[in-house]
């Protein structure tokens, strides 16, 4: 497992369109589910990666609280699942019901939205203004050895919470890191 760190896409950058399925309800799910007047998280995730594991009760109980503040979440797995089929889109399902999840998690089976967005790890977030214009792309909180250093509000819910009362995220952000996506090869 080599950490890879999030590629930081430039701030501003509109929010990209997708339209992928969605585990919750076995349905199709678009940015255009959400509502466009409220600022957006995209997180992208898988259900193996130690990192993501690791932050997993965080992001539930941190989009919990977004929602409260009026702020769409949604979480996507670009991983290849036919080298990795712990994240299929089968068990996707199972782990977003074991882990309670209150957003939706989708999959990019072709992986053009996570390489649209330069996400490059698991998990890599986006956070978007109600403009829906990039605003915050750090990471959840510090680990060490896989154990969040601190309790209390993290990184991305103070940056989301600061987003949706100012429309700007904070002007220092550090890198989310995780485990690289892991990409189909022809």
């Amino acid at each position: 497992m080599a950490l890879t760190y999030s590629s930081m896409l430039e701030l501003g950058t509109d929010l990209i369109p997708f339209e992928l399925p969605n585990t919750i309800n076995e349905s199709v799910f678009s940015d255009k589910d959400l509502d466009p007047t409220r600022p957006t998280l995209i997180m992208f995730i898988c259900n193996h990666c130690p990192y993501v594991k690791a932050v997993t009760k965080d992001i539930v109980n941190d989009c919990g609280e977004l929602k409260k503040l009026g702020i769409n979440s949604v979480a996507i797995c670009s991983n290849d699942s036919i080298k990795y089929p712990e994240d299929s889109f089968e068990n996707m399902i199972k782990f977003s019901i074991d882990n309670k999840f209150n957003f939706p998690y989708l999959i990019d089976e072709t992986q053009e939205i996570a390489k649209s967005y330069e996400a490059v790890c698991t998990p890599d977030f986006f956070g978007y203004n109600k403009n829906l214009e990039l605003q915050y792309r750090g990471r959840m909180r510090e680990l060490k050895n896989l154990i969040p250093i601190s309790e209390g509000e993290s990184d991305l819910f103070k940056a989301m919470k600061q987003i949706s009362e100012t429309g700007q995220g904070p002007k220092d952000q550090i890198p989310s890191a995780g485990c690289g996506i892991k990409w189909k090869y022809d």
